[in-house]
Order: structure tokens, then sequence, then C-alpha cells
């Protein structure tokens, strides 16, 4: 990447929206036609195997509150986090991240940091009593940027992805005794494919079952 000094006027005039030219919204069901498409082709470029159409609907026909999107100032999307949020067999209200990416051009700006807690605190207003992630136990970007926000590592969960790799199921505890209730357990069912780098600004992890 040329540095700032070297570049032509032609790469600046070129050159990504600063952070500060970005603008966070949340997603609607009447957003869908123009970034149910966008959400999944960004998503999807760091997937093994492409999720189906049915999972992205799954999440924003029920949890759309919970799915913030940056968008650049053409209205482009660079950045989304999708989320769910529901009763959990253990007896809390579970909040369950399961998909953030960012655009290569837009990474390392903070993107990521800023949509996930958007969701966070989201769930918060909502009353949720936690949220939980699942990420490689080999991205360490991903670990950094969740710790620094306060989730600690609650499970380890071999080969959890598809891809045959294993997780560190992540935890946040919103309210005081949380973390007292019963134990979280594993669960069976789907897993789906993730991404294979090691980015913290583009993130995705495998989805909880449905049931």
């Amino acid at each position: 990447m040329l540095d700032i000094d070297m570049a032509s006027s032609s790469d600046k005039d070129n050159a990504p929206a600063t952070t500060e030219e970005l603008q966070y919204v949340q997603y609607e069901g009447d957003k869908e036609e123009t970034y149910l498409p966008a959400i999944r082709q960004l998503i999807s470029k760091d997937l093994s195997e492409p999720y189906s159409i049915y999972v992205y609907r799954y999440f924003l026909y029920q949890w759309g509150d919970l799915c913030f999107m940056a968008l650049d100032p053409s209205n482009s999307l660079v950045g989304v986090v999708v989320c769910k949020l529901e009763p959990h067999r253990s007896g809390t209200f579970r909040g369950y991240i399961a998909m953030l990416a960012v655009q290569e051009s837009h990474r390392g700006k903070g993107i990521a940091t800023k949509l996930v807690c958007m969701s966070i605190d989201a769930m918060v207003a909502r009353d949720a009593d936690e949220v939980v992630l699942e990420t490689e136990v080999t991205n360490t970007a991903s670990l950094k940027l969740y710790e620094r926000l306060g989730f600690l590592r609650s499970k380890r969960l071999h080969r959890y992805y598809l891809n045959g790799n294993t997780a560190f199921r992540l935890v946040l505890y919103l309210k005081p005794g949380t973390a007292t209730k019963m134990p979280d357990i594993d669960e069976g069912g789907m897993r789906y494919p993730r991404y294979d780098g090691n980015d913290a600004d583009n993130v995705m992890y495998g989805a909880e079952p449905y049931a």
C-alpha cells in the first residue's frame, strides 16, 4: 500500500471514506431489497461455503433491530453485524453475535468494534442477561477485540466448525449473578462455515442451532 505522503492526488481522491464520513444505521425490513444482497455478498467473501439466503432471513426477519450496518457516503455497505436475542435453556435471556464483517478496504478503523458495541447496547436495552459468540482459538485478533470489550472465554469447542477448526465460546455477562446460573452445555446441530483469516474486523461465527 502506498504511503500517504507518496500517494498521487488521484489515489487520494479514490481513497476509502474515513470513519467520520461513515454512517451507522439499524437494519429495517424496507431495506431488504437494497442491503440483504450486499450483506450476503460481504459476509460470503470469506466463507469456505456460502450460507443459504434463508440463514440471513432467519436472523434479519426476527432480529433486524439487532443488525447494524456501516455505510459510506454513497450508502454502500462497508460493515455489518448480525445478532439474535432469545431465552436460553440455562434460564438466561441470551444475545448471540452471529455474523460480523467489514470490507477489506475499511478494516483497521475500529468499525467492527463500533458495530459490536451498538449491537450490545441494543441487547442491553432489550434486557439481555448475557451475550455470547464463538471464534477460532487461533484467531488472536478477534479474541483481543472481544476480550477488550469484557468478553470471557467460557468453553473450548473441539472441531466446532465445518472446516474442523476448534473454537472458543466467549461470553459477556451483563447482569450480576448471570454467571452462576445453570452452566452452558454443548449443543448439537447445525454448524456453519466461517472465514479462514485472522482479522478482527472481519469475523464470521458459527451460529448456534436454531432450536
